[in-house]
């Protein structure tokens, strides 16, 4: 679909005919529209393409009719496994327009369609660039910051967790840093690249503003790194937790085996077809399932925590404490 776009009034709006629009908007394309701009404004091809390319790294070219700038951008999308990663966005910069291309929607286009991005310009095409960018920078936060609390929270289901769920969510979460830490070099590359480049002339201002791009996307990368890295250490840590969490469910289930086995044990011997000592008793049955309980409790008493040697020790203690008091 392609939206053309005009300022008017210092406000984005949307334009009837491609005349009189200033941005291009390109968003989940079909194959006729991607041909039509192609062929109506002498795109390369090759540029459509890269641009579409999902791995496509940030860059800078120019052409004798336009300069080519591909940035990543992140993208939140809940329907996938792995909600956080990042996409390439093509932005032509044509002397009289701005056309940018990009195969799905994302946060950072949002807002600049909405007019969340203060002083946008349509007509100034290097101070539009730097505002994207700039918006690019505080989306990618917003979405590690957002990281950070779901790691958070799925920190506090592990510590009670015996099964896999909680580490493949955090998987998803770790790969998602790692999308946003190639993205993000990348575009610090780019705007290095801005800095230096003869493809593009800032004024003294839209300088500064380049150089708080610059310093926001090393933030993000600084910020990626950090998350990712207690990320790593948190998976190792929790996975030796829930290996911790399973044996003590097991050593549970071995123990009420071994409660089961001894009263089964009793009451098998006296269930035999053969003749017994208390096969005429009056009270046999209620003889041999009281045997097969004390059993039992013997059994959880030895393999419990409170075992005779921690009575004494329990039962020092509060002699001492009266003496204490007294």
């Amino acid at each position: 679909m392609i939206t053309y776009r005009t300022s008017s009034h210092g406000q984005l709006v949307i334009a009837e005919r491609p005349d009189r629009a200033a941005w291009f908007d390109v968003k989940d394309a079909t194959k006729a529209e991607l041909d039509f701009l192609a062929g109506e404004y002498a795109i390369n091809p090759e540029h459509i393409a890269d641009i579409l390319d999902i791995d496509e790294l940030a860059r800078i070219e120019k052409e004798d009719e336009y300069t080519l700038v591909i940035v990543r951008l992140p993208v939140f999308d809940a329907r996938f496994e792995v909600a956080y990663y990042t996409v390439p966005l093509g932005i032509l910069l044509f002397p009289d327009r701005i056309v940018t291309i990009c195969h799905s929607d994302n946060e950072v286009m949002e807002d600049l369609r909405n007019g969340r991005v203060r002083g946008l310009d349509l007509r100034n095409k290097s101070a539009f660039l730097l505002h994207l960018l700039g918006r690019a920078a505080i989306v990618y936060l917003r979405h590690l910051k957002e990281i950070n609390r779901q790691t958070a929270a799925i920190e506090r289901d592990l510590q009670r967790s015996v099964k896999n769920n909680e580490l493949t969510q955090l998987l998803s979460l770790e790969k998602s840093l790692v999308f946003f830490t190639t993205s993000l070099k990348s575009n610090e590359i780019l705007l290095e690249k801005l800095q230096s480049s003869r493809a593009m002339r800032f004024k003294e201002d839209e300088t500064e503003l380049l150089e708080d791009v610059l310093t926001d996307n090393k933030q993000a990368i600084e910020m990626s790194n950090i998350y990712s890295d207690i990320l790593s250490g948190m998976m190792d840590a929790f996975a030796s937790v829930i290996s911790n969490n399973l044996n003590i469910v097991m050593k549970r289930l071995t123990s009420i085996s071994v409660l089961l086995m001894l009263s089964n044990l009793i009451v098998s011997a006296f269930s035999m077809n053969v003749e017994t000592p208390v096969s005429g008793m009056k009270y046999a049955f209620w003889a041999i399932t009281l045997v097969a309980a004390i059993a039992s409790a013997i059994g959880a008493i030895l393999i419990s925590d409170w075992r005779p040697r921690r009575w004494k020790k329990a039962l020092k203690s509060t002699v001492t404490g009266m003496a204490i008091r007294q």
